[in-house]
């Protein structure tokens, strides 16, 4: 069955169940269209189990990219289902289709708690989840599913089943959500969670994202009023988030809607216009910034790709340095994954992954450079009059 998470098990969380060696390998790799270029890497370090996901999709459509980091405690279902279907319901969501992103991003959010309940939800974890789940999954999958015939014509094609597990509330385990929606030249980040995005802007860092945290006073207020309390820093004791998607213990006052229970899916959601001042996106997992700060991170990077240009090499790079030599402390001891997404220019530097450079256009290539370099001086002194973040963010 699910895990299910009590204060003893996210004591065992926090304070480790740690193997007595880290398993160091990484789940590791590149892509690239011709707008942006990403690397990825994940590690599951000193921890028992591997509770992170991700999902990167260079071609959400023809237009949009999407890139997300879901970082799951008590169990990794939840992160492994909001990897596979997250991204889905932003584009199947008619708000979508009428241009509202941010809308189609929230729906988003909260269709993942609803669509992890009843008897499909349950079946669905149960596949993703271990061996015997994913068995007892296939099964009932086998005797429960409705025939295509019968599929209920809902527009996200989640048809509702019949089954022993109907009334199945949801996972009580969760995971945070942390996404970058890139479409022409406008950035996206929804965040509900300790995840972040940061982007680097001509080197410097800007958090595109807050951590939710119980020791905010929104977050706070939100749990009193929703009849939770707060204990060491965590809501009734336990979880020390305050957003998450899962974790539907925390989301049971049935006189409250879903943005106001103690712990709610409810995205943050931010809004960039890029330019050519932007260096590099990434999302990442607690994991990664429990070690470093966002400006550390962003400079360590920058060092990295002056002698690197696989991005995926750069984020093994930043797991191998967050990870701790032992266990003592806690810190650098969590899963760690990692996207780095570059972003291309018409003057970009970096060679695309399939380019070549051609012999017999390298002189013509040095009287451009030196021309766009002319260009860009003059231009630079009039666009540092006015350049300013246009960061719809909260608490920046």
């Amino acid at each position: 069955m699910l895990v299910i998470k009590d204060p003893v098990h996210m004591k065992k969380k926090e304070m480790g169940t740690y193997l007595s060696s880290p398993k160091t390998d990484k789940l590791s790799e590149d892509g690239e269209n011709d707008k942006v270029r990403y690397g990825l890497s994940s590690m599951q370090g000193w921890r028992a189990t591997m509770e992170d996901a991700h999902a990167a999709i260079l071609d959400l459509d023809d237009k949009t990219s999407f890139f997300g980091v879901y970082d799951g405690h008590g169990g990794k279902v939840v992160a492994k289902f909001c990897a596979k279907y997250l991204h889905q319901q932003v584009l199947s969501n008619e708000a979508y289709g009428a241009g509202d992103i941010e809308t189609s991003l929230q729906r988003a959010f909260f269709r993942m708690d609803d669509m992890m309940q009843g008897q499909r939800g349950w079946r669905e974890l149960a596949v993703l989840g271990d061996k015997m789940n994913k068995f007892s999954g296939m099964i009932e999958g086998f005797i429960w599913s409705p025939r295509s015939g019968d599929a209920n014509n809902q527009p996200d094609n989640w048809p509702l089943e019949d089954g022993p597990h109907s009334d199945f509330a949801g996972p009580t385990s969760g995971c945070t959500a942390c996404v970058a929606l890139i479409k022409d030249k406008k950035l996206f980040v929804a965040n509900a969670g300790d995840s972040r995005c940061v982007i680097s802007r001509k080197g410097q860092a800007y958090n595109l994202s807050k951590d939710h945290k119980p020791d905010l006073e929104v977050e706070k207020e939100r749990i009193l009023k929703a009849g939770g309390f707060i204990h060491a820093g965590r809501i009734n004791g336990s979880l020390n988030l305050t957003r998450a998607i899962g974790d539907m213990e925390f989301k049971q006052n049935k006189f409250l809607p879903s943005e106001k229970q103690m712990v709610t899916a409810d995205p943050d959601i931010n809004t960039l216009d890029l330019c050519d001042d932007d260096d590099f996106l990434v999302v990442a997992c607690d994991g990664i910034w429990d070690c470093m700060s966002s400006q550390q991170l962003v400079d360590f990077i920058h060092e990295q790709l002056k002698s690197e240009t696989k991005l995926s090499t750069v984020c093994e790079k930043v797991v191998d340095r967050c990870l701790a030599p032992d266990t003592a402390s806690g810190e650098g001891c969590d899963n760690m994954t990692i996207i780095l997404v570059q972003f291309k220019k018409s003057n970009n530097t970096h060679l695309s992954l399939n380019q070549k450079k051609k012999p017999n256009q390298n002189r013509a290539r040095t009287s451009r450079a030196h021309q766009a370099r002319w260009s860009l001086k003059r231009a630079r002194g009039r666009f540092e009059t006015v350049i300013s973040l246009t960061l719809v963010l909260s608490g920046l």
